[in-house]
């Protein structure tokens, strides 16, 4: 009983710290918003570029594997069945739809939530935070709000970029062991994609932006003062990212069935 109620104290205090962070996190994004805050565009254009133009290659790669891993086993499949040119609707559905959007948090998460965490934490410990604070300025207008805000942009156009390199992977494989042409295959990827599955993954990037960046910068925010808390803070940013994309894709998943999305 001692353990539990001891347990039940340190959720208590986590949900707390949370909901403190969300509140002065929307705040500092209203004063962004209204012109009022601290937060300097050099540091938002800076960000940009960070999480990004320089995360393309990383996305690039991974997924052009999985738009050619999924066309690999789509075709594999369907061949036996003579509808080869169904894997171009198989792979620009799943790419747009899901798997785009979910490559790319997953990698934002391991690239860019824990550089997050890592540099907030490491400036706690160097008591830098404490320094803006002491000199009236909002840490969360100077260092976390450009954060969110980078983030927010860049997640959907860099969604819109996998997507493409997916297909391309989809259509190089099976042009590669079929007779269907490029031109052939990306007729068919606009046949079968609507504004409707276009939407469902750009709904899905905005809320993924945010959550890989709040969850990074709320455990940097929270890093510990010893030696490895940075590293723990690292850590738990791409564990609690990971975890809230897959928990809020479930959701997603439910809400568009309802919804018939």
């Amino acid at each position: 009983l001692e353990t539990f109620g001891e347990d039940a104290i340190g959720l208590a205090r986590g949900t707390i710290d949370v909901l403190k962070f969300l509140g002065e996190l929307t705040l500092s994004l209203g004063r962004a918003i209204s012109g009022k805050g601290q937060t300097r565009s050099r540091d938002f254009i800076v960000l940009v570029q960070e999480v990004g133009a320089e995360a393309l290659p990383i996305v690039t790669l991974i997924s052009f594997l999985v738009g050619f891993i999924m066309a690999f086993i789509g075709f594999t499949q369907l061949k036996r069945f003579g509808a080869t040119i169904y894997v171009a609707d198989l792979v620009g559905i799943a790419m747009v739809r899901e798997m785009g959007v979910m490559m790319t948090g997953v990698i934002m998460c391991g690239r860019t939530g824990a550089a997050f965490a890592a540099t907030l934490g490491s400036m706690k410990i160097g008591e830098e935070i404490d320094a803006l604070r002491t000199t009236g300025i909002s840490p969360f207008d100077f260092l976390v709000t450009p954060r969110v805000l980078a983030l927010l942009v860049m997640m959907p156009i860099l969604t819109v970029y996998a997507d493409f390199i997916g297909v391309f992977g989809g259509m190089l494989v099976t042009s590669s062991f079929s007779e269907i042409t490029f031109t052939e295959y990306w007729q068919e990827t606009q046949l079968a994609l609507t504004m409707k599955h276009i939407s469902v993954g750009m709904y899905k990037s905005l809320i993924f932006g945010i959550l890989i960046a709040v969850t990074g910068c709320l455990r940097g925010m929270q890093c510990g003062s010893s030696s490895s808390a940075v590293g723990d803070a690292a850590t738990s940013a791409v564990v609690t990212g990971i975890t809230s994309l897959i928990v809020a894709d479930a959701i997603f998943a439910v809400l568009f069935d309802v919804l018939d999305i």
